[in-house]
């Protein structure tokens, strides 16, 4: 990654945590400029606007989490298995890096007005949405999933694991997440099983 690149992802991630903890209204690119110790005119040689940043935040995000769900789509395992990995990286991802699934929950889903021009429908997060697709298919293809209207499933699975997160966001799950994976995945694969 040469110079410029790691700058750019410096700011993704340096915005990516003012804008889920602050929100992104309240977060101007001032303030992005003055967490990274840089002029905001040096700022936007990077990122025209807010709005731009916004979106190449998610993109972000897609990617980093579509690569780590084509690794487990990769595995020569059974499709119970690969659900479990796949509510493991999504937890591991919460703890190590609450603040990408804090942006996708508090800014991606809450501020779509931001993301219309250029984001529409689910064109921002194809990556991770099409490792999805991959593992319910590959799944129905095995005969271990039943076939049915893909939002259908994809709003249980990502519904269940954005609820447990957002839960214990709050400090009102009694335990850590990893002892949540085993009764989780186990849950959304027998809502999902063909069987």
């Amino acid at each position: 990654m040469d110079k410029k690149e790691a700058k750019r992802v410096e700011i993704i991630n340096v915005a990516l945590e003012l804008f889920a903890t602050k929100g992104f209204y309240s977060t101007t690119i001032p303030d992005i400029a003055k967490a990274l110790n840089m002029s905001v005119g040096n700022l936007y040689n990077y990122f025209k606007s807010k709005d731009i940043l916004a979106k190449e935040i998610i993109k972000y995000i897609s990617h980093y989490l579509g690569n780590k769900l084509k690794e487990i789509n990769m595995m020569p395992i059974s499709t119970k298995e690969k659900t479990k990995k796949i509510v493991e990286v999504y937890f591991e991802t919460a703890k190590n890096r609450p603040h990408m699934i804090d942006y996708f929950l508090r800014v991606y889903l809450s501020n779509r007005e931001v993301f219309k021009d250029g984001c529409e429908g689910m064109i921002c997060v194809s990556e991770f949405v099409t490792e999805i697709m991959i593992y319910f298919e590959e799944g129905v293809r095995r005969g271990e999933l039943k076939n049915q209207d893909f939002f259908s499933a994809f709003g249980l699975f990502m519904g269940y694991l954005g609820g447990m997160v957002f839960l214990k966001g709050e400090n009102i799950l009694p335990k850590e997440l990893e002892e949540y994976i085993d009764d989780i995945s186990n849950n959304i694969y027998r809502a999902l099983s063909a069987k």
